[in-house]
């Protein structure tokens, strides 16, 4: 006995601990909807719930009136009664009805205003965490999992609270009108849902613990799926013949997954149909015992009739109250899941009173020291690096691929934190200035540019959304002749408001090089003092390299630049080289000064075969 009682009690506090989540939930759905339309439901389902008692009465009121019917030989006076009761039942019903129809359209109303704003409170969180959290596969499990939940979980939730208190409102009026009856049908009736509750809590706690298991092979699933399906993939997976493995390779965890699931199911159903079975021999009881009070006629038979509507009301009632409130133990737990990744909190921030980024660039960026490994991994990307770069300089970075050069530009956007060393700008570290004031400063053409789905002006105009609409066309001109972009867009049948990428519109797909070009654009019409270009030149051919090089001082007048490259023929064009090794600089200075030194740099062109 003893036993079982703890056991209880631990139950009971773990349903405590997960419906914790419930005023929070709450809280979320009056933000998104607002009192009134949330007043509104509870009004309604308050409604709903007193209805019920409503009918258990005039059943007995009907089936009391129809006997002294019987008994009067029809007389009119005693059928009125009877008729004006049934009217009324009528309306009861239809009202009911009409409720019915109104509390769905509120529900619905709830649903799709807090389904858009989780999705916005996701999207917001998506874009506020650090770049480190993208380099866990933790958090590729929490983003899952909150993706997952946040469309129909909180939903369901609010629905199930719904159903929860409409049923429990019904369920104590029908406790009310038991009472009167004895304590055996209360007693009855409560204790048939214990067996219920005990299999619906279990069955809640198995299907999160299942969920959570499973979420990397699900991951798993949707990327094996995307490989078969998207069209970047598509080439290489015909021409290495590759479709088979993943066919293979998804079937063998989706056939893993649809197992686990059914046997949940099976587990579930043996553990339901035992309840069932207890609370229908509990409930057997009261019956028999009510039944054999109408025979001996301590009640009468329109007593009976309310006693079997009432009792049949509420052990149906019973049933949905315990399944709605398992649904309810369920969804607190996986929305347990949204809130940990709503939780996620960055690193990288602004500080609590953060100095202004300088109006004016009038010192230098400087790395002290700067030494940073990746969060979660143990090799070293920079290593006690040093270097300066003065004001309206323009500086290039060299070495090979993986030595640190598109770190540093992550790390001067302050995505990242350095493990130690400074990085300071006109004498301020990073650290005490703004970050919004910060990246401002800052335009980047980023190595792997993003790909806009919209017209050609809309893609450049991403880079500067700030930028004045007068001001625009201008800016797009010059800079787009500067780049390049010019030759290109004049080959496109909308100019700059041609359509670009396949993805949601007839639009026109570019080349890489092409795309690099709009990018160009994009990183060069943003109002920033400081541009850098991440391989501005690694989609280009030689004879276009070269036109642009020759243009690149026209994009750089005002500007501190800094070029992070592998291509030699780029950073001849630099006033400073800066050639990085094993995550330091190793050698600087201009390009003739680097070839005469004979060093890293000097065999680097001479490997390039440049004459």
């Amino acid at each position: 006995m003893t036993e079982t009682l703890k056991y209880a009690r631990t139950r009971l506090r773990r349903l405590g601990q997960e419906l914790r989540f419930l005023p929070r939930t709450l809280r979320i759905v009056r933000e998104a909807s607002g009192n009134r339309t949330l007043g509104l439901w509870v009004f309604l389902l308050i409604v709903q719930g007193l209805l019920p008692l409503a009918i258990v009465y005039l059943t007995r009121t009907i089936v009391n009136l129809l006997v002294i019917a019987v008994h009067s030989g029809g007389q009119w006076n005693v059928i009125r009664p009877v008729i004006v009761a049934g009217c009324w039942f009528a309306a009861v019903l239809l009202i009911s009805q009409l409720l019915r129809g109104l509390t769905a359209w509120a529900r619905m109303a709830l649903s799709e205003v807090v389904r858009d704003h989780l999705a916005r409170l996701i999207q917001m969180k998506s874009l506020e965490v650090d770049l480190a959290f993208y380099d866990s596969s933790d958090f590729y499990d929490h983003l899952h999992r909150a993706r997952m939940e946040a469309p129909h979980r909180p939903v369901e939730l609010l629905e199930g609270l719904g159903s929860l208190f409409q049923g429990a409102i019904t369920f104590v009026s029908i406790l009310a009108v038991l009472v009167p009856f004895g304590a055996l049908p209360v007693s009855s009736l409560i204790l048939s849902t214990v067996p219920v509750l005990y299999v619906v809590v279990r069955t809640a706690q198995r299907r999160h613990q299942w969920n959570e298991a499973s979420t990397i092979d699900t991951r798993r699933t949707w990327y094996f799926d995307t490989v078969m399906t998207d069209g970047q993939s598509a080439a290489e997976m015909r021409l290495l013949n590759l479709g088979g493995h993943f066919l293979e390779s998804f079937q063998t965890i989706r056939y893993r997954l649809r197992q686990g699931r059914l046997q949940l199911a099976k587990d579930e159903n043996v553990s339901e149909l035992w309840a069932a079975a207890l609370a229908m021999l509990i409930l057997g009881g009261a019956t028999v015992w009510m039944v054999r009070r109408a025979i001996y006629g301590m009640v009468s038979l329109g007593d009976l009739a309310m006693f079997f509507q009432a009792f049949n009301q509420g052990f149906g009632l019973s049933r949905t109250i315990l399944d709605n409130l398992g649904k309810l133990y369920e969804n607190c737990l996986f929305i347990g899941n949204l809130f940990e990744f709503f939780d996620l909190r960055p690193q990288i921030i602004s500080p609590p009173n953060p100095r202004p980024m300088p109006p004016s660039l009038a010192g230098a960026i400087r790395f002290c020291g700067v030494t940073f490994r990746y969060p979660g991994t143990s090799r070293q990307i920079l290593s006690n690096l040093s270097l300066e770069i003065q004001p309206g300089q323009m500086v290039a970075l060299v070495g090979e691929n993986g030595t640190g050069k598109s770190t540093f530009i992550k790390l001067l956007c302050r995505f990242y934190d350095p493990d130690s060393g400074s990085i300071q700008i006109d004498g301020i570290p990073l650290k005490e200035i703004s970050i919004a004031g910060l990246r401002r400063s800052i335009s980047v053409f980023f190595q792997q540019p993003m790909h806009f789905n919209d017209t050609v002006a809309a893609n450049v105009r991403f880079g500067d959304l700030g930028i004045a609409d007068s001001e625009f066309p201008g800016a797009l001109e010059r800079c787009a002749e500067m780049s390049g972009l010019a030759e290109i867009v004049a080959r496109l049948p909308g100019s700059y408001d041609t359509l670009l990428g396949r993805d949601f519109f007839d639009g026109a797909e570019l080349s890489v090089g092409e795309w690099h070009r709009v990018a160009l654009v994009r990183a060069s019409i943003r109002k920033a003092r400081i541009l850098i270009l991440d391989e501005p030149t690694s989609a280009m051919d030689p004879w276009a390299e070269l036109n642009w090089a020759t243009r690149l001082r026209e994009l750089a007048e005002g500007r501190t630049v800094i070029l992070n490259t592998h291509r030699f023929t780029t950073a001849m064009f630099a006033d400073v080289i800066h050639v990085i090794s094993d995550g330091r600089v190793v050698e600087s200075g201009n390009h003739a000064a680097l070839l005469a030194k004979g060093g890293i740099y000097a065999r680097g062109w001479s490997s390039q075969a440049v004459p």
